[in-house]
């Protein structure tokens, strides 16, 4: 789904906004998930969430690739931002305790 709209940077900053209120509230979390994206968006959110703790945990791209049936251009994808030290994998991974 990509957009041309000049408005797309506040729209993210403001979905940024919407998520930061959510503060631990699990089942809050888990409808606005559900109602936000689609079933195939939150599974995909879910499958780079796994790919990137297996490769975090030092798991190689092909085992990871069979393991969750992907392909290897999609693990790799995890990988390049697992390498940006100051990014938000590394932040949640450094706050969860990982």
């Amino acid at each position: 789904m990509r957009h041309v709209n000049k408005k797309i940077s506040e729209y993210k900053k403001e979905l940024i906004e919407v998520f930061s209120k959510i503060d631990g509230d699990k089942n809050l979390m888990a409808e606005f998930l559900i109602d936000i994206f689609t079933p195939a968006e939150f599974e995909t959110m879910a499958l780079r969430w796994q790919i990137v703790k297996k490769l975090n945990k030092g798991e190689t791209h092909r085992s990871v690739a069979g393991d969750l049936g992907l392909g290897i251009s999609t693990v790799t994808r995890g990988s390049r931002e697992l390498r940006n030290k100051n990014g938000g994998f590394n932040l949640m991974f450094k706050k969860l305790g990982k």
